[in-house]
């Protein structure tokens, strides 16, 4: 993959253009009267009963909201007056969000001790880090499953540029490239599109799995993750499929009605640490099942992608890059509410049997 093309947009954030082999990005200036951006228009908040920062963003509640297909910011905009693309064309372009849950650069944050063990004082942080989004296509009523194999693997170069980008930048601890699709889930925006967050601390999840791990290879001597992987590959069942260099599976303990992830066989920290043979086929695995989420039922599946990332010190050694991807809905008709239990307990009850989602998926 060739360097990306850099561009500006009119308020001054950051666009990167990703080419296929052949094509050349040819930005236009962007023409639109934005107002300046607030360099502390968020913040982080801790809450002290679950020891985890809570990020404040009230700018958001202006964000585009599902606007008509002819006007949609991601479309491409050859006058560069109507879209966050200033260009009458595009393969795969990233940029910064204009309405960010974090911005800015500046120190990564740690959980605040407490003096004598006593609440002293509200603990508030700048909301700093980096929200950028991801266009897959400049087909609005595309999806990443319908891309060509050379353009699903343009996407995952991107994430591969990004990540290592971000990691490299001052107080950035963890970054997650993800994807909502659906209007199920909550998405306002159409355009096949994913973003890629730079946290200033590690997200509670990411803090419970590392635990789990550091506890694991201090009673075992080995990585959780590999042992999981492994131990799926032996039994089977819960296999939907695997390559040379990627096995994806239900968990054994799914907690959504759809659940895969995908693993590769080579234990890696983050897509940084992939070789090219690896790279290409986790975009053909990758891709491959989205299409089966889009072929269970009748229309295309809602879903979430996550994108687990590591660093490969620190707190973060023990990681294994993994994705999870996961939907909502539990039949053709119903969809998985996250009600009192999950939402206020995190206690998830499933509805449907992890071997029976495998099999139903290894079919399609």
């Amino acid at each position: 993959m060739s360097a990306p093309l850099r561009w500006t947009l009119a308020d001054g954030r950051e666009q990167l253009f990703f080419a296929l082999p052949g094509n050349t990005a040819a930005p236009v200036p962007d023409r639109r009267p934005l107002p300046s951006r607030d360099p502390e228009a968020s913040e982080l908040r801790f809450d002290r009963t679950t020891g985890q920062w809570v990020i404040i963003a009230a700018q958001r509640q202006d964000r585009t909201y599902k606007p008509p297909a002819d006007a949609c910011p991601l479309c491409p905009g050859p006058n560069g007056r109507t879209s966050e693309v200033p260009a009458a064309d595009y393969d795969v372009v990233v940029f910064e969000n204009r309405f960010p849950s974090l911005a800015g650069p500046g120190t990564s944050v740690v959980t605040p001790p407490d003096a004598d063990g006593f609440i002293t004082e509200f603990v508030s942080k700048p909301g700093n880090g980096r929200c950028e989004v991801i266009c897959f296509s400049p087909d609005h009523t595309g999806s990443f499953a319908d891309l060509p194999p050379a353009h699903a693997l343009l996407v995952v170069q991107a994430w591969r540029h990004r990540t290592a980008d971000l990691l490299n930048r001052p107080g950035i601890e963890q970054v997650f490239c993800f994807e909502n699709r659906g209007e199920e889930i909550g998405v306002t925006l159409a355009h096949p599109h994913g973003q890629i967050y730079g946290y200033p601390y590690l997200t509670p999840r990411t803090a419970a799995m590392l635990v789990q791990a550091r506890e694991h290879r201090i009673a075992h001597g080995t990585n959780l993750f590999a042992d999981l992987l492994a131990a799926e590959r032996a039994d089977g069942t819960r296999v939907v499929a695997r390559s040379d260099h990627f096995t994806a599976f239900v968990p054994f303990a799914a907690r959504w009605p759809v659940e895969v992830h995908l693993y590769p066989n080579r234990r890696a920290h983050n897509l940084t640490e992939m070789t090219d043979d690896e790279l290409d086929d986790f975009a053909i695995v990758y891709r491959d099942l989205l299409s089966r989420f889009d072929r269970i039922y009748d229309a295309p599946l809602p879903y979430m992608a996550a994108l687990h990332q590591y660093r490969d010190r620190g707190v973060q050694a023990d990681g294994y890059f993994h994705v999870e991807l996961m939907s909502i809905r539990r039949s053709a008709s119903k969809l998985k509410y996250l009600a009192a239990s999950e939402s206020a307990m995190d206690a998830f009850i499933a509805d449907v049997t992890p071997e029976a989602v495998a099999a139903r998926l290894r079919d399609l």
